[in-house]
């Protein structure tokens, strides 16, 4: 019985690094006063832009024959993804990076569950344990920075990003369906073409500024659209139809590990003992379902 080839895990380490420098940027974006939710609409408006005459001439037929269902379900996806977005970018505004960016990918926990309810994968004990450490790892760090003088309002910014770790988990539970009969980058298009639309349209309905920003605030958004979205989110994507759902959550918990230490050099945003207890929880778990994942049995290749 031969291993899985190790590219799929090569995809995931480069879509994680890439993705951890989001939280960054938006701080950086943040910084200089644009909105929250002008962010996440810009974000998702400039990759959807760049991403569609590639896609319609890589996949254009695929994407014309589209069936009712697989619309539905990229909406689904898109909306999914956009309120992720929307209430993600607006916690970093109220509470520290560690904190948001640890709260934000608890979504193992959501994935897991619903795997087992709706797909009716087997968690066994191995995977179990690797979740709840991580899970554990990832609780610790985030509440480390409690009573801090960290961010404005650090209940509300907590709060949001673990709407956020729901939200996110709901786009992965239905990407994880489209992937089975889509190819990456018509699923990528449907996708974050329908979450820029939905954005979009509460952008117009809340009257938010995006325009009169320092180059700064520009540059960090075409950073976000072309290197965590489009290439971070859609390392993710690709990856859906080689490694499970449950894998590929607790994979990207090593992107608040990261994140927060960029945090720590560019925001002086200290480490308590309590969050490198956490750090050191969630490098375990992910360790133990990474090793409990590379043990199962080989798969097929995707479409193209």
């Amino acid at each position: 019985m031969s291993r899985k080839p190790m590219l799929p895990y090569l995809v995931i380490s480069v879509g994680v690094c890439v993705a951890s420098t989001a939280a960054i940027l938006i701080r950086y974006a943040q910084g200089t006063g644009m909105p929250s939710l002008s962010i996440a609409a810009g974000r998702l408006a400039i990759a959807a832009a760049i991403l569609t005459p590639y896609a319609l001439r890589r996949s254009g037929a695929e994407i014309r024959t589209l069936s009712g269902k697989e619309i539905r379900l990229g909406l689904l996806a898109g909306l999914f993804l956009a309120l992720h977005f929307a209430s993600w970018i607006h916690s970093l505004a109220y509470t520290s990076v560690a904190s948001s960016t640890m709260l934000v990918t608890t979504n193992p926990l959501w994935v897991g569950i619903a795997s087992y309810f709706i797909f009716r994968e087997r968690l066994d004990r191995i995977a179990i344990m690797g979740i709840a450490i991580t899970i554990a790892g990832s609780l610790l760090t985030g509440w480390s920075d409690h009573g801090s003088d960290k961010g404005s309002n650090p209940l509300l910014g907590d709060a949001l990003a673990l709407l956020g770790a729901l939200l996110v988990s709901g786009y992965l539970m239905t990407g994880r369906s489209l992937r089975k009969k889509l190819s990456t980058t018509a699923y990528i298009w449907l996708a974050y073409t329908s979450a820029a639309l939905i954005l979009g349209v509460v952008w117009l309905f809340t009257s938010q500024p995006l325009l009169g920003f320092s180059s700064t605030a520009y540059l960090c958004l075409l950073g976000l659209a072309l290197g965590p979205q489009l290439i971070g989110h859609t390392a993710f994507n690709w990856a859906l139809k080689h490694l499970s759902a449950t894998f590929i959550s607790v994979a990207i918990l090593c992107e608040p590990i990261i994140t927060s230490t960029l945090a720590y050099f560019l925001f002086d945003e200290s480490f308590r003992l309590v969050q490198l207890l956490g750090f050191g929880g969630l490098l375990t778990g992910i360790l133990i379902v990474s090793i409990h994942e590379s043990r199962q049995n080989t798969f097929e290749s995707p479409p193209e």
